[in-house]
């Protein structure tokens, strides 16, 4: 057996052992763990956005936890166990590899998620979109969506026409925006175009190959360093930022704009 074989089979073995002899462990339930398996994952996103590789390194080890409890709860309750879960996971992997494991051809990487979203369809004989999670951030799963959209072909084909339809959906709800006062029936109607301006955005950035939310995130961060320049700087004037005057919050942003670009 392989190094990392014999790693996966102790971590097993203590997980288990957890499960019977530990308070916490024994009072899991699939629901309790959701959420905590979701700071999980995007714990390894951070680290993966860092590019801190012993982060990195914790924090896969971390989702295995996670991943090991959820097939102890389900052989439990006699629905599966973890090697079933292996062994279906390395059949579909062969099963949709067929240029790698069978007679077809693939070329190129957009040939392979192309065949690849086939398979998917074939086997799951529905929609091509139901293979989006639901339980998925707004943002990724229109991405998502998107993406799987223009598997089958429906897609624009050129950028500046996504980009006339983003002007055309902040178009719309800019007729919206001097509305005063803003009635129940015209914030409906605001929720409906934001949403479509948010869509049209992000279909816009993958035509160019952007990640929305990876470039959201770089903007959270650059708000946050500049925010915090903001903060330190208020308290070496012994202040608190919020008794400062506007103005003198806009000039301390203009400095920390030059420090975090």
């Amino acid at each position: 057996m392989s190094e990392a074989g014999q790693a996966f089979e102790q971590l097993v073995h203590v997980l288990h052992e957890l499960r019977e002899k530990c308070p916490w462990d024994r009072k899991q339930t699939l629901e309790s763990l959701r959420l905590l398996t979701l700071e999980e994952v995007y714990e390894l996103v951070s680290a993966i956005d860092e590019k801190n590789f012993d982060a990195l390194k914790e924090e896969i080890g971390d989702v295995l936890v996670h991943l090991i409890f959820y097939a102890r709860i389900a052989e439990e309750q006699g629905a599966f166990r973890l090697a079933e879960a292996l062994v279906q996971c390395k059949e579909k992997l062969i099963r949709r590899h067929p240029h790698v494991y069978g007679n077809a051809q693939a070329d190129n990487e957009q040939v392979v998620k192309r065949n690849w979203e086939q398979l998917k369809k074939q086997e799951r004989k529905g929609s091509v979109l139901a293979g989006v999670p639901q339980a998925l951030p707004a943002m990724v799963k229109a991405y998502r969506i998107q993406d799987k959209a223009r598997q089958v072909g429906f897609d624009w084909e050129q950028r500046q026409d996504v980009w006339r339809k983003v002007r055309e959906e902040i178009t719309e709800l800019g007729s919206y925006a001097e509305a005063n006062p803003v009635d129940p029936a015209t914030h409906a109607l605001m929720e409906k175009e934001f949403g479509d301006v948010l869509f049209a955005l992000v279909n816009y950035a993958r035509f160019c190959g952007i990640d929305p939310e990876a470039a959201l995130e770089k903007t959270n961060k650059k708000f946050i360093n500049r925010f915090r320049f903001m903060e330190q700087a208020a308290q070496q004037r012994h202040q608190e930022l919020a008794e400062l005057k506007l103005a003198e919050m806009d000039q301390l942003w203009e400095e920390a704009k030059k420090l975090y670009p």
